[in-house]
């Protein structure tokens, strides 16, 4: 079965930065899958913030992180990394890791999930 466990979230000021970790265990092992985070705010839906491929050459940041997030991964490729500079109260709310065998945009497809963490960025 698959685990993902994430650190790091916490509070911030506007401007400030975190660096988000999330370290995949139980899956192949083969460092065959695409890892992703997303974020979810209070009343909204879920959104995907960044996505990296098992190369890690092949990332994905959202627009409206463009330039300030930074997503990358593990040289044994278990754990993914967000680093998140710049940020402003926008960024508020959960943040989710997530695992699926080939990368995509939505959240529906993406099986396994991490247990999420908040993200408070104050002004």
């Amino acid at each position: 079965q698959v685990q993902l466990v994430e650190s790091g979230g916490g509070s911030v000021q506007t401007g400030g930065s975190l660096r988000l970790s999330c370290t995949a265990s139980g899956h192949t092992g083969r460092g065959d899958e695409c890892m992703a985070w997303f974020r979810q705010a209070p009343g909204r839906e879920r959104e995907q913030v960044a996505r990296i491929d098992t190369t890690g050459r092949r990332a994905y940041v959202a627009d409206s992180v463009k330039g300030r997030f930074t997503i990358s991964r593990s040289s044994d490729k278990n754990t993914a990394y967000l680093q998140m500079n710049t940020m402003k109260p926008e960024d508020n709310g959960m943040y989710y890791c997530a695992l699926s065998p080939y990368c995509y945009a939505s959240p529906a497809n993406y099986a396994s999930w991490g247990q999420g963490m908040r993200v408070t960025v104050s002004s």
